[in-house]
């Protein structure tokens, strides 16, 4: 017997076994006749887990135009540098981060920094 997710497959031919009903005792695979006592999977837990490259995505293997650095301010909250123009001062980088202040099917409040000056405000996205 071989169990993958909640798939249990036959150790003998690979043939996917049926689910197990309440007053089965044996799970008997439908191709090759092999037999596995039902006790077996009756407290079965099933733990899954899916690593960062998984889902590969074409935007990750592009070079990004946001780098992301860590805010020093009072609320060292992490943060990155994008090309934004200063409404105060007129530079060309800002800094930002985002929060979910709203619910969740609204969008996030984007708060932005200035590098030079330190002018502060923010968008509802």
């Amino acid at each position: 017997m071989s169990t993958i997710g909640s798939l249990i497959f036959c150790t003998d031919c690979g043939n996917l076994l049926d689910s197990i009903a309440s007053a089965q005792r044996l799970l008997i695979c439908a191709q090759c006749g092999a037999s596995y006592p039902s006790k077996d999977f009756e407290n079965l837990t099933v733990t899954t887990k899916s690593a960062e490259t998984a889902f590969p995505s074409s935007l990750r293997q592009k070079r990004s135009v946001v780098k992301t650095t860590l805010r020093r301010d009072e609320q060292n909250e992490e943060g990155a540098t994008i090309k934004e123009k200063c409404p105060q001062c007129g530079k060309d980088e800002m800094q930002y981060y985002s929060l979910q202040l709203r619910s969740a099917d609204e969008g996030a409040t984007i708060f932005y920094s200035c590098i030079d000056c330190g002018y502060k405000f923010s968008t509802n996205n």
